[in-house]
């Protein structure tokens, strides 16, 4: 399967002042079989240590950081020579031995032209929890579910993913169809990498919804693993509440539907922990869109949104039904699906690090525009339409306020360009990237 973060890692390879890369992400988003698929395609050969259950690597590292006596031992672990420009060095799992990712401080003072990668599951959790780490002598990288392009990629529409890459916008909107009904897919199936793997072979909406079943089940487990105790059940409440919170008209998360005369206070460790592990993603709300965007965050007003849509509607029961009615599965769930797809977008674009949120003014006119990012030294809306009803009030109240230099409804509709006002259909936001540099 093609992913765009193997460009990212061909990118960190190709510089010369790289440090030891570490990669990020909820379980089951592939980070295993991204490392390994870039060594296999870039280095003459890998490395590769899994840390889990091996007590024989994790004594090596409880010694000194002599790095040429821990190369020398991963040499003979892995029955490979280590090569400094011809060898990737993967340390899997790398949070079950903490000295090894404190030594890739030392591999980057004493050895920085050897290549080392180190993912690990919920290692978001596990640095946070107060172990030392090399600060300054690491990079980071985080990886998310397959996007909708790399969906495409997936299931064999490659003639629309050429469509996107050459930017044929005329093109694109002649096979829109194609284009929404693949989209209609994403939004059941989403980009889980074992689940688009199953359905890119048979295309069997039943065996997808199993697999996400089984992550979810995983995930569920990991809580009563990890999660300490007196945390497990508000971690599985706030877990729980989200498909709810998001089917709202206003989709604030609200600590009160979670369990009743429940306060921030009471889970907020519990949401840290969910954040942190890669299972959601949290946008604050805004009251100004200014620079810097998170200088004018409302931590008390946010919402809550999982890291796959696929996952979003596995646990909003979503029926495979609703696949053949389009217009009733972009409007399930009050548009919850469609801005929980703009998230995920968002969050791939390449070269685009952006703080996100979302905007919200007080009375006398209520007005929400779905989301804010900055780039560069712009803050540009993004208002998501479920159909192609464009009526956006919110975003007239936003454009008159503010004076934006770009705005952009993201809908089902076609491609079109009013004043600074850009309809960008759902099906080409990866494109996004693009239309802003293009305008800007």
């Amino acid at each position: 399967m093609k992913r765009i973060a193997l460009e990212k890692l061909k990118e960190w390879k190709n510089r010369s002042d790289k440090k030891p890369l570490i990669i990020h992400g909820a379980r089951q988003v592939g980070k295993t079989w991204l490392i390994k698929e870039f060594g296999k395609t870039e280095y003459k050969n890998v490395a590769y240590i899994m840390f889990e259950k091996n007590e024989r690597m994790k004594n090596l590292f409880s010694g000194d950081m002599d790095v040429h006596r821990i190369l020398l031992g991963l040499e003979i672990e892995t029955k490979q020579k280590i090569n400094p420009v011809k060898t990737l060095i993967i340390f899997d799992e790398i949070q079950e031995c903490p000295n090894a990712l404190i030594s890739l401080k030392y591999f980057y003072e004493n050895i920085p032209e050897y290549n080392f990668v180190a993912v690990g599951s919920l290692l978001g959790v596990f640095l946070h929890g107060g172990t030392s780490f090399p600060v300054g002598k690491v990079e980071f990288m985080d990886l998310y579910p397959m996007n909708f392009y790399e969906f495409l990629s997936a299931i064999g529409e490659n003639e629309l993913c050429y469509l996107l890459d050459k930017n044929e916008f005329d093109l694109i909107t002649t096979f829109k169809d194609r284009f929404l009904s693949c989209l209609r897919m994403y939004f059941y199936v989403g980009g889980m990498p074992e689940v688009v793997l199953k359905f890119s072979e048979n295309h069997d909406f039943g065996l997808a919804r199993s697999i996400q079943n089984q992550i979810l089940e995983s995930y569920v487990q990991d809580f009563s693993k990890h999660v300490p105790i007196s945390n497990i059940n508000k971690v599985t409440q706030l877990w729980n509440s989200i498909p709810s919170q998001l089917a709202k008209e206003n989709k604030k998360f609200v600590y009160k539907e979670v369990q009743e005369g429940a306060t921030a206070k009471m889970y907020e460790l519990s949401l840290e922990w969910l954040i942190r592990c890669g299972l959601v993603h949290r946008v604050d709300r805004v009251s100004k869109p200014a620079i810097p965007l998170k200088g004018y965050k409302n931590i008390k007003a946010f919402k809550l949104f999982l890291s796959d849509v696929g996952l979003l509607s596995a646990m909003s029961k979503l029926d495979v039904r609703s696949l053949l009615d389009g217009n009733k599965l972009f409007r399930e769930f009050k548009g919850s699906l469609a801005e929980q797809f703009v998230l995920q977008e968002l969050k791939v674009i390449q070269d685009m690090d952006m703080d996100i949120a979302y905007w919200a003014n007080d009375a006398p006119a209520t007005a929400e525009i779905d989301f804010v990012f900055q780039f560069d030294n712009n803050i540009i809306p993004i208002e998501v339409k479920s159909s192609i009803n464009l009526k956006a009030k919110s975003l007239k109240i936003y454009q008159e306020k503010f004076q934006p230099s770009l705005s952009v409804r993201s809908s089902t509709a076609d491609f079109k360009k009013v004043g600074n006002l850009y309809d960008v259909p759902l099906y080409a936001l990866g494109k996004l990237l693009e239309i802003i540099k293009i305008v800007l």
